[in-house]
């Protein structure tokens, strides 16, 4: 198992990203979760295994159809035992 901490910047916010991501997740197998930030950024914590977080990060980096992504950081993060399945938080 392998997590990752993404971001997404672009036009991302309002658009539905967050929604469309907590269900691309759910359809690839993954845990983790989804918040917009203040920045006006996407944030998203996905861990599972290789290949599915693998798509995960793929799929965040078109988004769904009305979003404009234009740069997605990727970085490793330490897996999270108690995340179990993926869903939306709050903004940060």
């Amino acid at each position: 198992m392998i997590a990752r901490r993404i971001k997404v910047s672009g036009r991302v916010q309002g658009v539905g990203f967050r929604h469309a991501t907590v269900g691309a997740a759910q359809s690839f197998g993954v845990a983790g979760w989804v918040r917009n930030r203040a920045d006006g950024a996407v944030e998203i914590f996905v861990q599972g295994d290789a290949d599915a977080v693998a798509r995960a990060v793929d799929w965040c980096r078109r988004g769904p159809p009305a979003a404009r992504v234009t740069a997605v950081e990727v970085a490793e993060a330490p897996v999270d035992a108690g995340c179990a399945a993926f869903g939306a938080r709050p903004t940060a």
